[in-house]
């Protein structure tokens, strides 16, 4: 990121802040999980500096970052990013920060930005591509409302939606039914379907805000399940593009009175939340993935698939990066559990899209992340093992062209399946991880810090506390 003065994108900061009348310029950045943090500055304090000279915070207290002995770190904004926050009641430019240590001036080798960043630079300096573009479909509940509490004597959690099958014997006045049952949310309309307004004023607020938006439905779940497509493009901005999205579905829905969870299994007995995610890869303005080959890809995105599929259990420590995703991937609820490829199936964890035969439309999508996934760290290491299957000829073998919830389990016996829980995931992580650090994208200290905080701060835990459920199965035993 350019960030000397006279830069045209510095410039349109300072042309946004006279325009909007300004008075608080937000400085946000991700934390090693995804979560968006922010600190916010008077635009008095906010000078053309700023991009020069970093706006120092401490690091000790966000999640994965320095210990406190060490814990001065600076925030450069990228000029680039920045947008007139649409939720402030004062007018607020937001822009996205790189993070750099305040003494070497260096990028923060745990900044999840600045590892999307090496990943596209690491991509150009291979030579086999310049721009990997990325098209995300993440799914998420909208819901009325949520209680959930836990200590050590008791658990729980209580969801409700309008829309929700559970409120059909409400005693509500009116209760007008139309109710979604479980599994047949995907496209009905309204009074089925009540959150169409909604989902148009989020997709409007991305626009807002630089998101491009191709299309918004009901998910399959009942209770508000949703998905909203952002157009493809490049990693490190698609990246930054779901910061703002999630940031967006969740303040609008807040406005109106409701709550946004990207969690991937909020709901027992019915479908979970996706991130299918589309890859592909161009040079000098030109498609990559498009050939003579299986459902009209190249032989380099045959290769990509293979890379993809061999590296899928340490991939899903990152892009299934929790204790619930694992409840998504579970047979009978869409969920790819597993490890194949096809066209058209979406049964598959790698799917071809079939909607055309331009070269320009071939990509891949891989079916098994989730919304939790930190998106730079995760379409970076999808990035980096298909980049590993090109490099190394990794033959993806047949594809598997059957509906694979159909399929028997002596049929399925040879397909491999997705890891069972977030600890196998993770066992798998540190046995496979040779492939993230080439060109130093992911570093050795940053897989460590993740499977060190995954397994301190969630799997043990987790495996530590009752579950109701225990409760009903075994109190009277």
């Amino acid at each position: 990121m350019a960030r000397s003065k006279g830069n045209p994108e510095i410039d349109r900061v300072f042309k946004l802040i006279k325009e909007h009348g300004v008075k608080i310029v937000d400085l946000k950045f991700t934390d090693m999980l995804g979560q968006w943090q922010h600190v916010s500055v008077t635009v008095g304090e906010f000078d053309p500096d700023h991009f020069e000279d970093g706006h120092g915070f401490d690091g000790s207290s966000i999640r994965g970052f320095r210990r406190i002995h060490e814990s001065d770190m600076l925030l450069y904004p990228d000029p680039s990013t920045a947008f007139i926050d649409p939720f402030t009641a004062v007018p607020t430019l937001s822009v996205t920060c790189d993070i750099a240590d305040p003494i070497t001036k260096e990028p923060y080798s745990r900044d999840a930005r600045y590892i999307a960043e090496k990943a596209e630079k690491y991509l150009r300096s291979s030579g086999i591509a310049d721009t990997a573009y990325f098209g995300p479909e993440p799914e998420f509940f909208i819901f009325d409302n949520i209680r959930f509490d836990q200590a050590s004597n008791f658990g729980f959690y209580f969801i409700d939606s309008e829309e929700g099958i559970w409120n059909s014997g409400s005693d509500a006045r009116p209760n007008l039914g139309h109710r979604i049952r479980h599994k047949e949310g995907y496209f009905p309309v309204a009074p089925l379907d009540t959150l169409q307004d909604l989902r148009t004023e989020m997709v409007l607020t991305m626009q807002q805000v630089g998101i491009e938006v191709e299309v918004h439905h009901h998910e399959v779940a009942t209770a508000g399940q949703t998905e909203i497509d952002m157009k493809r493009t490049t990693l490190v901005k698609m990246a930054d593009n779901y910061q703002k999205y999630k940031y967006v579905t969740k303040n609008v829905a807040r406005r109106h009175g409701k709550t946004v969870t990207f969690m991937p299994k909020p709901l027992y007995g019915d479908n979970g939340s996706g991130m299918h995610v589309h890859q592909s890869l161009w040079k000098a303005g030109k498609p990559l993935f498009g050939g003579s080959s299986y459902a009209g890809l190249s032989e380099m995105a045959m290769y990509y698939i293979g890379g993809i599929l061999k590296h899928a259990p340490a991939l899903c420590a990152i892009t299934n990066p929790s204790t619930n995703s694992y409840k998504r991937l579970v047979p009978g609820y869409e969920a790819p559990v597993n490890l194949a490829y096809s066209q058209r199936n979406r049964s598959a964890s790698v799917r071809i899209p079939m909607y055309s035969s331009n070269p320009k439309s071939k990509r891949i999508e891989f079916r098994c992340p989730d919304p939790l996934c930190n998106p730079y760290l995760g379409f970076s290491a999808l990035l980096m093992a298909g980049l590993d299957g090109i490099i190394n000829k990794i033959d993806p073998g047949k594809p598997l062209d059957k509906d694979i919830y159909e399929m028997t389990p002596e049929q399925l016996r040879d397909v491999p399946s997705t890891p069972g829980s977030l600890d196998e995931a993770l066992q798998a992580l540190e046995k496979d991880h040779d492939f993230l650090l080439r060109g130093d994208v992911f570093t050795q200290d940053v897989v460590e810090t993740w499977l060190d905080y995954k397994r301190t701060r969630e799997v043990k835990p987790m495996a530590l506390r009752p579950h109701p459920f225990e409760f009903m199965m075994y109190y009277d035993a």
